[in-house]
């Protein structure tokens, strides 16, 4: 399946809109994203469009909230998941 990725600026903060499956095949492209300048503290990943992620994708997810970025409109499912994971 494929992931789309729309890139926005607001308010000094990058804000990265995802949507479709997020898979283990996208992380790659989504950390160059993230190592782009400004850092990634500056940036927020919007999950509204997400509809299907993968294990190796949230704990990705986790790992980026742990680093500080900001995880918008993540569905109740993932940040579920993202909970049982920690334990």
């Amino acid at each position: 399946m494929t992931l789309k990725i729309e890139r926005s600026a607001q308010q000094g903060f990058t804000i990265l809109t995802l949507s479709g499956h997020l898979e283990a095949e996208h992380i790659a492209a989504l950390k160059e994203l993230l190592e782009l300048p400004g850092g990634s503290p500056n940036v927020i990943l919007d999950l509204r469009e997400i509809r299907l992620a993968d294990r190796h994708a949230v704990g990705f997810l986790r790992g980026c909230e742990t680093e500080g970025i900001k995880l918008k409109n993540c569905p109740a499912y993932i940040r579920e998941w993202m909970e049982r994971e920690k334990q």
